[in-house]
């Protein structure tokens, strides 16, 4: 495990001042040029390598996520799993607050701040969530949707190994969201550690309490990769503000 954490650890060092500064007055800049226009359909040039990685996905989570998650949730009592979850969520919300600023969306940065500071004050550093109990919801945000704020199309499908679903706009997003994360700034060396396992015991946690339906979606569709697709676009392009919610992403694919 700690082979893994050194290797997500040197991949993504903290990136300099001056390139933070540089995405701030990029966001001064681009926030004028409105967010990208809807996308239409599915854009998926690279099916054939996508359904590699993806069968290769499927592989990994039938030999180890599944089982995983299957034995967090009857090992780890309740109350020490939703500490875990709440703990790496609140890690997440520094990153949101840069997100939110450089959206322009001061609003939801105060809040995100202040649920930060709640929850790792009061929630004795994130294991509980006062906030939500005060009326402090989290506004969950990334730098994903942040490039689709600035005017950056989504591209194209892609499904990365260990990562899954995801687009050129989103996986640049990930990259970035790992790398300008504040938490890596303020709580190096084994703090940072502490923050990935965190992060991976919560996704193991969430893996056994949806496993019917990751189960339906990986093992019990006619084409699993075209359900994961669908259901991907369609959600994230929700959240984005890009379709109702009751909206189909019509698969050009399909038979």
């Amino acid at each position: 495990m700690s082979i893994i954490v050194n290797m997500v650890k040197s991949r993504f060092q903290p990136v300099n001042a001056g390139l933070a500064s540089l995405f701030l007055a990029s966001a001064l800049t681009l926030a004028a040029c409105g967010p990208a226009p809807a996308p239409e359909g599915i854009y998926d040039p690279r099916e054939a390598q996508n359904r590699g990685f993806h069968d290769f996905n499927v592989d990994l989570d039938r030999h180890i996520l599944r089982p995983a998650g299957q034995a967090y949730v009857k090992i780890v009592p309740q109350p020490v799993a939703v500490g875990v979850s709440n703990f790496a969520d609140n890690l997440d919300l520094p990153g949101e607050v840069v997100n939110d600023l450089l959206q322009l969306q001061l609003g939801h940065g105060v809040q995100n701040t202040l649920r930060f500071a709640i929850n790792t004050t009061i929630g004795i550093g994130g294991l509980f969530d006062p906030a939500t109990k005060l009326g402090i919801p989290e506004e969950p945000t990334d730098f994903g949707e942040t490039l689709h704020v600035w005017g950056m199309p989504e591209g194209a499908y892609i499904e990365m190994p260990v990562i899954g679903p995801t687009t050129d706009r989103d996986l640049l997003g990930t990259v970035v969201d790992l790398a300008m994360n504040p938490v890596r700034l303020l709580v190096p060396g084994n703090g940072t550690n502490a923050s990935i396992l965190a992060k991976l015991a919560a996704r193991i946690g969430d893996r056994g309490r949806y496993s019917e339906t990751v189960d339906s979606i990986l093992y019990d569709s006619a084409d699993g990769y075209a359900q994961a697709r669908i259901l991907y676009l369609q959600n994230r392009r929700f959240e984005l503000g890009q379709t109702t919610g009751s909206d189909s992403v019509e698969d050009p694919y399909a038979e």
